[in-house]
Parts: C-alpha cells; sequence; structure tokens
C-alpha cells in the first residue's frame, strides 16, 4: 500500500489575503465574461425560465466554487513541477474549462434535442477562454499580491 503522502496530489494551501483576493477577483472576471458572452452577445438570458434574480445569484454562487476549484488545480502538487505561473495558469484553465465543457454537455443534450457540432465546439472553446480569465487573475495575484514565507522566516 502506497503511503498518504504519496496519494495526495493538492499542496497545503494558505488561506491568505493572496489566495482570496485571486479567488473573488478571478470569480468576478469570469463572471462578466459569462454574462457578456451570454447575456449581451448570444442573448441566452431570454430563455431562461425562471426569474432572473435567481439566475443572477445562482450563477454568481456557480462561478465562486470554478474560480476555488480553479485555484486549487493551480496550486496541485503536479502543477508545481512546471515554473511558469502564466503556463500553469494556461493549464488550470484547461484542465477545469475540458471539465466544465464535459459536464454542461452531458447534462445540455440531455435537455435539448437541437444541439449542432458548431455549437458544441464554440462552447467547447469559449468554456477554455473563460477559465482563461479567471486563471490570468489567478496568476496576477500570484505574481504581485505579497504573502511572506512563513517556512523560511526565523523565530
Amino acid at each position: 500500500m502506497l503511503p498518504l503522502q504519496s496519494v495526495v496530489l493538492i499542496t497545503q494551501m494558505r488561506y491568505t489575503l493572496r489566495f482570496y483576493l485571486s479567488w473573488i477577483i478571478g470569480a468576478i472576471a469570469m463572471y462578466v465574461a459569462f454574462y457578456v458572452w451570454h447575456g449581451l452577445i448570444l442573448n441566452d438570458f431570454k430563455q431562461i425560465q425562471f426569474p432572473i434574480f435567481w439566475f443572477v445569484i445562482l450563477s454568481a454562487f456557480a462561478y465562486l466554487v470554478i474560480s476555488y476549484v480553479l485555484y486549487r488545480v493551480f496550486e496541485t502538487k503536479i502543477l508545481s513541477y512546471f515554473d511558469s505561473n502564466v503556463f500553469r495558469g494556461f493549464l488550470s484553465a484547461l484542465i477545469v474549462g475540458v471539465s466544465l465543457f464535459a459536464i454542461m454537455t452531458v447534462l445540455h443534450i440531455s435537455f435539448t434535442k437541437n444541439v449542432t457540432s458548431t455549437y458544441l465546439m464554440t462552447d467547447f472553446f469559449w468554456q477554455i477562454i473563460e477559465q482563461s480569465i479567471g486563471a490570468l487573475f489567478i496568476v496576477l495575484g500570484k505574481q504581485f499580491i505579497f504573502e511572506p514565507d512563513l517556512e523560511h522566516e526565523e523565530i
């Protein structure tokens, strides 16, 4: 049997100002991109069958969760082997974007009859773009928000 340390893929993460600002700003950025794409460009909000207030609140909560997952993927031990935060951010966005696309496609196709390959490809690339926007803010937070390294400080 493998030791527990070799099975764990997520590194210890500290919940500091750097984390909270990057997480919240990443969520806001993805939410704004979502609103512009689906609300203004595609005008999908007309098809919502329940009060828009609840949709906006639930979407905001969903983007908080997505941003948190994006940050956690960014901090995984596997991705920590890459030195470039930008490359790690892109890989995180790719992993989360493809995962969300797969989940949403299964749900969407289950409830819809007319799904074209053009729609699927556009949605696939949009998910990656949207998560890349969130990852950009996580990377910027990691680069520019100071966080003292408590492990190397002398007592």
